[in-house]
């Protein structure tokens, strides 16, 4: 599931990224994805991938792939949405944290909480 009014294009400085055409308010749910759980020794082999930068940590030391547009969101801190791991269905879900203007770029944490401001694996780009 994911709503009609969001979509992926090209940003200038960071790639691929989500956006709306639509203001949203708070607490919006926007996506639910179905994940590909792998094992701890199959994220170890991921990890020395390009996929490095699209998976996610799962429970137990596992990693996951989330299928639908949820790899796409890019890092801000603090983001605008905030990704929720559903261990019992196998689902990543995505849902706004404060009212988003039309045509504003969608953002998680990647570290996990909206407002988390520890470092990231690479060198953020505004």
């Amino acid at each position: 599931m994911i709503r009609s009014y969001i979509h992926c294009r090209e940003t200038t400085t960071k790639g691929w990224g989500m956006f709306t055409s639509k203001a949203i308010k708070a607490n919006t749910l926007l996506e639910i994805s179905p994940v590909v759980v792998m094992s701890s020794k199959e994220k170890a082999l991921l990890d020395q991938t390009t996929l490095y930068n699209y998976i996610f940590d799962w429970e137990d030391d596992r990693c996951c792939m989330a299928l639908g547009n949820i790899p796409i969101y890019n890092h801000a801190s603090p983001s605008n949405c905030e990704y929720f791991q559903d261990y019992d269905t196998n689902t990543i879900f995505i849902k706004t944290v404060r009212d988003i203007e039309a045509g504003e770029e969608l953002t998680i944490n990647y570290n996990g909480d909206y407002n988390h401001e520890g470092a990231v694996w690479f060198d953020v780009k505004e």
